[in-house]
């Protein structure tokens, strides 16, 4: 008799930590890395000086936060820029400025996509996301899931840039465990990772070269 596999918080926790961490390091070039210690929280919160926030809905519900320090997120939008070509002197020194918000929300959209893709695979689970939310805050701001969800669970875990500036994640998630009643063929899919970078690295590009002509 196949033995079953369950799964729960911490392996979904999981597989979100591994979609930040590849989208991140492909996106900058550089390593980023995620601490294997996780801590059990009561809350999400947005914290100083960048947060984001996204909610999926479906066959699993929940909110994922990421709160950046000023320092992790200069570095991660400069190295992001850099790695597909722009100037260094025409980046934004500020990380309060449009611009990193900006980029910042691509990569969470990106990361969430490549999540999304990763339940489908792993757990024949499919979700909904709602569009990334950027905010420049000073100070703590709680967030609860609009969703009805009885028992949530909450988890913290760490990042690291590749120059040791800390970053971290944060996510509430139902109580909730799937269990593999017989085995099954993963789909084998793109790396769309790869496609929507390629996509935006164009986008951004082009935009520089438009910005360029209009000059002259």
């Amino acid at each position: 008799m196949t033995e079953k596999v369950i799964q729960s918080t911490d392996e979904i926790l999981i597989l979100l930590c591994k979609s930040v961490q590849k989208v991140l390091t492909k996106a900058s070039g550089e390593e980023v890395s995620f601490s294997p210690i996780v801590q059990k929280i009561s809350k999400t919160c947005l914290k100083p000086d960048i947060s984001c926030f996204t909610i999926f809905e479906g066959g699993l519900s929940g909110l994922l936060v990421m709160n950046f320090t000023a320092e992790a997120a200069m570095e991660i939008y400069t190295s992001y820029m850099i790695n597909m070509g722009m100037p260094r002197e025409e980046l934004s020194i500020l990380h309060t400025s449009d611009d990193v918000a900006n980029i910042l929300g691509e990569l969470m959209s990106q990361t969430m996509g490549r999540f999304q893709t990763e339940l489908r695979q792993e757990l024949q689970v499919s979700i909904k996301l709602s569009l990334p939310k950027m905010l420049v805050i000073n100070k703590d701001v709680v967030i609860s899931i609009d969703t009805k969800i009885e028992t949530p669970q909450f988890r913290r875990v760490s990042f690291e840039t590749e120059n040791h500036r800390p970053f971290f994640l944060e996510l509430g998630i139902e109580k909730t465990e799937f269990e593999t009643l017989f085995p099954f063929e993963k789909e084998q899919e793109e790396d769309i990772d790869d496609i929507l970078i390629a996509a935006q690295n164009k986008q951004r590009l082009t935009e520089k070269l438009n910005r360029d002509a209009a000059l002259k």
